[in-house]
Formats: structure tokens, C-alpha cells, sequence
């Protein structure tokens, strides 16, 4: 029998090996076109387009920078937190709670590829990782109440409730694709560029 397929083709023409996937099949424009149409809460929020990981990566980068004393490479690392996810979309805590051990496994490979592909750490540090945490958790909090129709009381209850942000500040108004895809895209140019001084003085 022929063995099962385990790669996908991407647009950019990539063919990345989701079991062992290579730095040199990433890119970033795949990245920001698939994380602009994977939809949190499985698509379950309000307005005329989903809410996007793309977006939600944006906001949490965004909190993450205003909460923290922050290196470029750390918001970096904070704006791809979920970046794994344009190849295996966003499956909810309660499910991922049900499947186990298999998703995390190829999500870490996932993660490590797309790190080493952009010059960073394979994996986030222990503290780095709980910082950034803290920031999905805040995005997670507004999201929940502002669009997947949680009571303030639930939210406060999976998520904590944030001190010093507000929902006026953030870009939580759901966007079209293209637009989630354009600013994410332009975000990460941004830090990029921002990096490129900082390791020509090392």
C-alpha cells in the first residue's frame, strides 16, 4: 500500500513535510495567507467575516509589546506564537484537550521549522513563553466577550481578567482577509527590519 500523504503544497509552491517539516519549505507570505483564513472559535464569533489568526496574532503581539519589556526578536517570536496553525488551522482547547499528544507533536516540529527559518530560538523559553501566554490569554478575554458570546463571568473565569487594556485599543473589529493578511504581513517586515541592525552590531 502506498503510505499516506504528509505534506502539503503550498502557494508559494513549497511542499512542507508536516512530520518533518525543513526551514527552507517556509515562507512568509504562506504564513500570513494561511493564518488570515483560519478563523478562531471555530468560526463561531460575530460580524461580517471571521476572526482571524492572523488578527488575533496582531493583538497579541500588540498587548504583549505594551506589557513587557520586550526585545525585537520577542515580539517576533509573540506575533508567530500560533504561526504553526497556517498548516494544521486552529483546533479549540476543549478539543485539543480530547485528541492529546499527537497534535502537540507535530505543532512543536511545526514551530521549530518556522523559527529556525526566520533566525530564532526553536523554541520559546520557559518565562518568554508564559509572557506571551499572558497576552493570548488578554486576547483570548476580549475575543471571547466581544465576539464568541461569553459572559464577562466566563471569560474571567478561563482567561483572568486583564488589568490595563482595554477593548477600545485593540484591533478586534474582525477584518477581511486580505486586510488581516496585509498587516500581519507588513508587522513582520517591520520587526524584520528592525532586526537587521540589531545582529549587524553582534
Amino acid at each position: 500500500m502506498t503510505a499516506a500523504r504528509a505534506w502539503q503544497r503550498m502557494l508559494s509552491g513549497r511542499r512542507l513535510d508536516l512530520l518533518d517539516p525543513s526551514p527552507l519549505d517556509v515562507e512568509i507570505g504562506d504564513i500570513a495567507h494561511g493564518l488570515a483564513r483560519v478563523a478562531r472559535w471555530n468560526g463561531q464569533t460575530a460580524g461580517d467575516h471571521a476572526f482571524s489568526v492572523a488578527q488575533h496574532s496582531l493583538m497579541v503581539e500588540d498587548i504583549f509589546r505594551r506589557s513587557n519589556k520586550c526585545s525585537t526578536d520577542d515580539c517576533l517570536l509573540a506575533l508567530l506564537h500560533d504561526a504553526p496553525e497556517y498548516v494544521i488551522g486552529d483546533m479549540i482547547s476543549p478539543f485539543k484537550a480530547v485528541v492529546g499528544g499527537g497534535y502537540k507533536s507535530v505543532e512543536k516540529r511545526l514551530e521549530s521549522a518556522i523559527h529556525l527559518r526566520f533566525g530564532l530560538p526553536p523554541h520559546c523559553s520557559k518565562e518568554l513563553k508564559d509572557r506571551i501566554k499572558k497576552a493570548d490569554h488578554v486576547a483570548a478575554y476580549f475575543e471571547a466577550t466581544v465576539l464568541a458570546g461569553f459572559s464577562v463571568e466566563e471569560a474571567r473565569k478561563f482567561f483572568g481578567q486583564p488589568r490595563g487594556i482595554t477593548r477600545e485599543t485593540l484591533l478586534i473589529d474582525p477584518l477581511p482577509a486580505v486586510e488581516a493578511q496585509r498587516l500581519f504581513t507588513e508587522r513582520f517586515l517591520t520587526l524584520e527590519a528592525q532586526r537587521v541592525p540589531a545582529r549587524a552590531e553582534i
